[in-house]
């Protein structure tokens, strides 16, 4: 026998709807169906031997209690050389990561006060329901305030952030889930997939940050089906990416340039990639317009044909290549969430997009006609009915919706369809959308930031995958330390890269971003001091932005203060395991107030520091509106034209914590455009090489002081 994999099944689906579904392929009725093993969603059932493919090819991305079911099949015991192990070990990794997740929001809400649960910037409480209406595609959206109006504190909530509302201060026990699709200085907007009439039974509401259950449910199936796979492209694939086989490459192709601002590295990434059969890898080191490849790499495959899947670990990342192939006249839809999805572009996302439709227009009055005549059927009459006409009212009623589920159905294939390019994050890629769609190509930008079992979601349905992505910069964020150290921070970005030492790769190496002398440290260290600044940054500083006066703080691009020998002091938060540093923080203050004092923008200006205690109490002494501070995390991926850098450690031990990790430093050190300063104890640093060699990079070129230089900071 073999094994029928039936996914994304409807929970009210039975065994015996599964039969018939089975029996309605040609020649199936009658025979021998095994065990059926029916939980969650999912079926597995035992099927008559050279079944597989014909059940397969006829069922897979039909219409199943009124859900796209997916169908795959399987040997029993046939995956024994599928990398059985190291996706087992995946998954086991994902299970820890996911428990750890779940033991830290429960531990969280044990340990936190009621004030501190704020403090923490993954809860906001006493809120109230200040409007209702509905949208973003049917949505039921509330938009809560502070009970007394006050503005919203600090929190690390944000537009599409998972969400669980529930009563404040243990009024009630109902939870519902949602996603954030707005955030304003005075309120924030939810968007619930359901809201039942209970709301106004509680005064005061409290917003969580939820763990994404469905993206783990995903991450988990993929990893299953990508180890079951056989005589399928799925498999070819799933051999290359484990090593097993070697990515083949066809002749580079002269083809027109659809950007003719590219450099000449971009134009050879770009070659490479679209002459891959299998798998490359697109290296961007920072500001070198990694993105701006990946658009012309997918623009010029839609030229050839290709149906592209777009995809990146972020919304913030899918948004920006949604919004560059929107403006370039693509024809691009973005898939997931609307209130996941930047505002100015919801209007392109499929929801949005279904719900404009004509036949959906249609189908919402089918919708309300069925629901009349179901209420019909119900009513009470003084004359008898006449019997059987409540039933045919029913069928009448089902009857419409249906037609409605159909034609709702009908315009999603449609939309889809008539897309080239579909934009989603990694793990926003449901059966019951989709179905049994493939694609000729799979883009994955920002795919050193995933972890690997979530880039296997879009593998498994693309004939060859293109990455972006730089393993110099942070890995994926992983919460347990077990999961960590078993290997879940290490993409598959990375893994190919020293599986096949860079073979597969092409690096981009012009950079549009930073000044000559701030670039060269990171280039020297992670990057053969291979990066070349382009002349338009080479020499730019903060003195040439218009309105900021000429000084020392405007036209050094770069410097180090060195707080040794000063006792700043490093201690543990209280009440909490993060560090700050107050002394350090009251020398960036005075830095960030010289810089204002020049002219240069607060919007220009960052504050970066390295553990979370420091952000909130520099948080706490700069109130300035437009200035930004906050983690290493927090600002990969974006840049400022002044970057002020606490690293807090200061200790006579010479430990740096997680500053062992070299390339959080590459990310805070990269974000800068015209000016870096770092505030730090070489003392305690020095003892790390690394640290040690940028600390002689800054004296080297006259760009290191020490705090008692600083008569205003001692």
């Amino acid at each position: 026998m073999m094994l029928l994999h039936i996914e994304s099944l409807s929970r009210e689906v039975t065994k015996s709807q599964l039969l018939g579904f089975l029996n309605s392929v040609p020649g199936m009725a009658g025979r021998s169906v095994g065990r059926i093993d029916l939980w969650a969603g999912k079926a597995v059932i035992d099927i008559p031997d050279d079944w597989q493919v014909r059940l397969v090819k006829a069922l897979d991305g039909r219409t199943l209690g009124g859900r796209r079911v997916r169908v795959w099949a399987e040997s029993p015991g046939s995956a024994s050389d599928n990398g059985d192990s190291h996706f087992e070990q995946l998954a086991n990794l994902l299970e820890l990561e996911h428990q750890e997740e779940a033991r830290e929001a429960v531990e969280r809400g044990r340990r936190l006060s009621y004030a501190d649960a704020e403090r923490s910037g993954t809860s906001l409480v006493d809120l109230v329901i200040a409007d209702e209406d509905t949208g973003l595609g049917g949505r039921h959206i509330l938009q809560l305030a502070k009970c007394k109006r006050s503005p919203l504190p600090w929190t690390r909530l944000g537009v599409g952030s998972p969400i669980v509302l529930s009563p404040d201060k243990g009024q009630g026990a109902v939870q519902y889930r949602g996603v954030i699709c707005q955030r304003a200085e005075g309120f924030l907007r939810v968007a619930l997939g359901h809201m039942s009439d209970d709301l106004a039974e509680y005064e005061t509401w409290r917003l969580d940050l939820s763990s994404d259950e469905v993206a783990m449910q995903r991450q988990q199936a993929a990893l299953q089906r990508v180890r079951l796979a056989q005589a399928e492209r799925l498999a070819e694939l799933r051999d290359i990416l484990l090593g097993k086989r070697t990515p083949e490459f066809d002749p580079e192709q002269e083809e027109p340039v659809l950007d003719a601002g590219l450099n000449e590295t971009q134009r050879q990434a770009v070659r490479f990639a679209l002459a891959a059969r299998d798998v490359a890898l697109l290296h961007g080191p920072p500001g070198t317009g990694k993105t701006t490849a990946v658009i012309e790499l997918i623009r010029r495959a839609v030229r050839r044909g290709d149906k592209v899947l777009a995809c990146a670990p972020s919304n913030l990342a899918v948004d920006n290549i949604f919004e560059r192939l929107l403006d370039a006249g693509e024809r691009v839809v973005r898939l997931g969430h609307p209130a996941r999805v930047t505002a100015d572009l919801r209007a392109h996302t499929l929801d949005l997009l279904v719900e404009a439709h004509p036949d959906v227009k249609l189908a919402r009055k089918l919708v309300k006609e069925a629901m009349g005549k179901f209420r019909q059927a119900g009513r009470y009459t003084r004359a008898k009915p006449v019997p059987g006409s409540r039933q045919e009212i029913r069928q009448e009623a089902k009857d419409l919706l249906a037609d409605a589920r159909r034609l709702e159905a009908q315009a999603v294939e449609h939309i889809l369809d008539n897309a080239d390019v579909l934009c989603a994050t990694t793990t926003a890629l449901g059966n019951e959308v989709l179905g049994r769609r493939r694609f000729d190509l799979g883009v994955i930008d920002e795919a050193c930031q995933s972890t690997e079992p979530g880039c296997w979601v879009p593998v498994l349905r693309c004939d060859k995958v293109v990455l972006a992505g730089d393993h110099c910069q942070l890995p994926p964020t992983v919460v347990s330390r077990e999961a960590a150290a078993g290997g879940l921070g290490v993409s598959l970005f990375e893994r190919l890269m020293l599986l096949f030492n860079g073979s597969i790769a092409r690096q981009l190496t012009v950079q549009y971003r930073m000044h000559q002398a701030i670039m060269d440290f990171s280039s020297r260290e992670f990057y053969e001091a291979r990066l070349q600044a382009d002349t338009s940054v080479c020499a730019h500083v903060l003195a040439d932005l218009p309105g900021v006066g000429a000084g020392c703080a405007t036209e050094r691009p770069i410097e180090f203060i060195d707080t040794a020998g000063a006792s700043f002091d490093e201690e543990v938060e209280p009440d909490g395991e993060s560090r700050l540093n107050r002394h350090e923080a009251a020398l960036v203050c005075s830095k960030v107030q010289g810089l204002l004092d020049c002219g240069v923008a607060a919007c220009d200006i960052a504050v970066i520091a390295t553990y979370a205690a420091q952000v909130r109490l520099l948080r706490e002494q700069l109130p300035v509106p437009g200035l930004e501070v906050d983690s290493v995390d927090g600002f990969q991926g974006r840049e400022k034209e002044a970057v002020i850098i606490s690293l807090v450690r200061s200790n006579p031990r010479a430990e740096i914590g997680f500053l062992q990790d070299v390339r959080r430093m590459n990310v805070a050190m990269t974000r800068a455009r015209r000016k870096l300063l770092l505030v730090g104890d070489s003392a305690t640093l020095c003892a790390h090489p690394f640290y040690r060699r940028m600390i002689d990079y800054f004296d080297t070129l006259g760009a290191y002081r020490t705090v008692w230089e600083e008569d205003d900071t001692v």
